[in-house]
């Protein structure tokens, strides 16, 4: 296994200030002659990652440099970005952006629309990977993914759980540690397929709240909420939190590392969280980032961020030539539990209010 010992989403959370750290030292620039792209990713692992393990190949298979950008995660890249397009400027060709983001900035067209003709491998991504306007151009293609699953401790459990139910659970009074942000912890979704069959209860606001009355029967077990994955991976290790919702990557790589950890995929489904390639409508690129993006679509590319960066392939995994071992380390067949990110976008500042009135206030 090739997988490194890192807690990715602590890395993504201080993207901002890597990629403010990035921006004041030289960009990290692989030569070619004649065509370029400028590539925003996460700073910080994910940066050095696609700068060693991807960006040489691409440039080597295209002849096209890629000048390597740090960029800091959340609104503050969108909003860099939306102000660099309103002066014809991109400091980024090419970016990887979070889905609500993402959907923030397709909302005020800030996203070139790409022609699916030039990325034909973009069929090999299920269609939830696609994004689209409605002239039918391609606004947004996954770019990597990763899952939140049911983690246990084995000493406190050593029988696997099967089921998201276990966090509603009276025999867990007191031993969840949960994510604390509505918009990370996708707990509504959760709630919504465990108990009302799928997630387009979520469609009303009336919905919502009835999932939200559901959820907040789960407060009594609850003994952290968290937005310090190091602090609940620790109290998970040690027995303190011994059971609650984790990265399945992260929590794979504490279990191979000696402890006493077990990520499942219930039978509800893993959360199957992502981020998207985009490009801005000021980018002058547009050609040279179809290609990129359509070069990051094949199977092949897909397969060495699992075993490298310890994504989960957004291409199907029978087209690729992953392990059982490697696949399981950072996916599952099971199929996923697909965040709601429209009700985000859309209703943010209500849901916003009423998760810290009923459940993590």
């Amino acid at each position: 296994m090739t997988f490194k010992t890192f807690n990715r989403r602590t890395i993504l959370k201080s993207g901002a200030v890597l990629g403010s750290l990035a921006a004041l030292g030289a960009p990290s620039i692989v030569r070619a002659q004649d065509r370029s792209l400028k590539v925003g990713t996460y700073g910080g692992y994910f940066q050095e990652s696609f700068d060693t393990h991807i960006y040489p190949d691409f440039t080597a298979a295209t002849g096209i440099a890629v000048e390597s950008i740090g960029e800091p995660t959340g609104e503050s890249w969108l909003v860099q970005l939306q102000a660099a397009a309103r002066a014809n400027q991109a400091p980024a060709d090419v970016s990887m952006m979070a889905q609500v983001v993402r959907l923030k900035g397709a909302s005020s067209k800030l996203w070139a629309g790409l022609d699916p003709k030039a990325m034909p491998n973009i069929s090999n991504l299920p269609d939830h990977f696609v994004s689209t306007y409605e002239d039918g151009t391609v606004s947004g293609v996954g770019a990597v993914a990763w899952y939140i699953t049911l983690v246990t401790n084995t000493d406190a459990y050593p029988e696997a759980p099967s089921s998201w139910n276990e966090l509603w659970n009276p025999a867990n009074e007191d031993r969840l540690g949960l994510i604390s942000l509505i918009t990370t912890s996708f707990l509504l979704e959760i709630s919504a397929k465990t108990h009302f069959g799928g997630t387009d209860i979520l469609d009303t606001e009336e919905g919502i709240l009835q999932v939200m009355d559901k959820l907040g029967e789960v407060r009594r077990n609850v003994r952290l909420w968290y937005r310090d994955e190091g602090q609940f991976q620790q109290a998970l290790e040690t027995g303190e939190i011994p059971m609650g919702q984790y990265y399945h990557d992260v929590a794979g790589l504490a279990a191979a590392d000696g402890k006493p950890v077990r990520s499942t995929f219930p039978s509800e489904g893993g959360v199957l969280d992502s981020g998207s390639w985009c490009v801005s409508k000021a980018s002058t690129k547009i050609e040279e980032a179809q290609v990129f993006i359509d070069y990051m679509c094949q199977p092949e590319i897909q397969a060495k961020l699992a075993r490298n960066v310890g994504t989960a392939p957004t291409v199907n995994r029978e087209l690729t030539d992953l392990t059982d071992e490697e696949f399981a380390a950072v996916s599952s067949d099971t199929p996923p539990i697909l965040p709601r990110y429209d009700i985000y976008e859309e209703r943010g500042d209500w849901l916003n209010q009423k998760w810290a009135e009923m459940i993590a206030g």
